[in-house]
C-alpha cells in the first residue's frame, strides 16, 4: 500500500483517502510516542555530558529522567507541546504520503523505472518528505518550544506562543533550524521508505507462505526496522535542529544547565563538537532510536491499516450499490 504499485489489487485510493489514512496515522502515532519524544529533546538540549559522574548533568538516562520529570512537573509533561505536535504530525502525514504517492505513480507513467526499485523510493521518500517539511515546519518548532520548557512556564499555551514569538522575534523564528531539518530529513525519509519497501520484499522471500497472514505483524517490524537504521544514520541533524530551535529562548532553559547560542548550523556543530566531542553529535541516541523504532513502525502500520480499512469500505460500498 506504500508507494505506487501497477500490480497492486488494490489501486482504487483516492488522494484524499491517502490524506486521510497518513492523517490518522500520524496522529494515532503521536498520542502514543509523545512521552518518547519529549525525554529525546531533552536530551538532544542539555549541553552537560549525560552522565551520572556529572554532578551538573540534569538528565543521564531514560528511566532516571522519567523519574525527574514525572516528580518535577507531573505526568502531564510527557505530553507536552501536544497540540502543536498533532497538528504536526496530521498534516505532516496528510502531505507526505500523498505526495509520495503521486511522486511513485508519476516514476512510473513518465519513466521506465520499477517504482519499487530501491533508489526510487529513496528520491521519492526524500522528496515527500522535504515537501512535508516546508509545510509543518512552524508547527514542529512549537512543539520543541514546549518540549523544551520547564516550570514556570514561558508559554501559556499555542496562541500565547505564536503571538509571542512573532512580537519578539519575528516571522522567520518558526523556521529556525530548517536548514539541517532539511539536509536531515531526505535521506531519513528516503532511507525509511526504501528499507521499509526492501524490508517487506526480505520478509517475503524469508517468511513461508504460511506466514504470509501476519501482514500487520511485518509492516510494524519492517516499519521499525526501517526507522532504527535511517535515524542511526542521519542522527546529528536532528540534534543540530533542536539546538537551533531553541535559540532566543535560552531564559526558559536555564533551569535545566548551561544554555548556548549558535550563529547558524556550521557554529552549531563546532561548538558541539569542540565542547561537547564527537560523542556529543549523538546525545539523546537511545530515546530517539527507541522514538524512530516505534513512530516509524506505528506510522507504516497504521497507514497501511486505515489504507485497507478505507478500501474494504469503497468495496463494500460498491459491492452493495452493483446489488441494488
Amino acid at each position: 500500500m506504500v508507494g505506487y504499485d501497477p500490480k497492486s489489487e488494490v489501486k482504487s485510493i483516492s488522494a484524499v483517502e491517502v490524506a486521510v489514512a497518513g492523517s490518522a496515522s500520524g496522529f494515532v502515532t503521536r498520542a502514543l510516542i509523545s512521552p518518547v519524544d519529549v525525554i529525546k529533546i531533552r536530551f538532544q538540549l542539555q549541553i552537560e555530558q549525560l552522565s551520572p559522574r556529572n554532578p551538573l548533568a540534569k538528565y543521564y538516562g531514560i528511566l532516571q529522567t522519567v523519574h525527574r520529570i514525572f516528580h518535577e512537573e507531573g505526568l502531564t509533561a510527557f505530553w507536552k507541546g501536544h497540540v502543536p505536535a498533532q497538528l504536526l504530525s496530521v498534516s505532516y502525514g496528510a502531505v507526505q504520503f500523498v505526495t509520495f504517492e503521486c511522486l511513485t505513480e508519476l516514476v512510473h507513467n513518465a519513466t521506465p523505472y520499477n517504482t519499487r526499485n530501491f533508489i526510487v523510493h529513496f528520491v521519492c521518500g526524500g522528496l515527500a518528505a522535504c515537501t512535508a517539511t516546508m509545510t509543518v515546519q512552524p508547527l514542529d518548532t512549537l512543539r520543541t518550544r514546549f518540549a523544551a520548557q520547564g516550570e514556570p512556564k514561558v508559554y501559556r499555551n499555542l496562541r500565547h506562543a505564536v503571538v509571542t514569538m512573532y512580537q519578539t522575534e519575528g516571522p522567520l523564528t518558526f523556521y529556525r533550524g530548517l536548514t539541517p531539518t532539511i539536509i536531515a530529513i531526505f535521506p531519513y525519509a528516503g532511507l525509511q521508505f526504501s528499507f521499509y519497501n526492501l524490508l517487506q520484499q526480505l520478509y517475503k522471500w524469508v517468511m513461508p507462505p504460511e506466514g504470509m497472514n501476519a501482514g500487520n505483524v511485518k509492516n510494524l517490524v519492517c516499519g521499525s526496522c526501517a526507522g532504527v537504521i535511517s535515524k542511526t544514520l542521519t542522527y546529528p541533524f536532528d540534534l543540530f535542529k533542536k539546538r537551533l530551535q531553541v535559540g532566543g529562548f535560552e531564559q526558559a532553559r536555564a533551569a535545566f544547565g548551561q544554555v548556548r547560542t549558535y550563529k547558524g548550523l556550521m557554529d552549531c556543530a563546532g561548538q558541539i563538537v569542540r565542547e561537547e566531542g564527537p560523542v556529543g553529535l549523538f546525545k539523546g541516541l537511545s530515546p530517539s532510536l527507541l522514538k524512530a523504532a516505534l513512530s516509524t513502525g506505528f506510522t507504516f502500520f497504521w497507514y497501511e491499516l486505515f489504507c485497507n480499512l478505507l478500501y474494504a469500505l469503497k468495496d463494500t460500498g460498491s459491492t452493495k450499490r452493483q446489488e441494488g
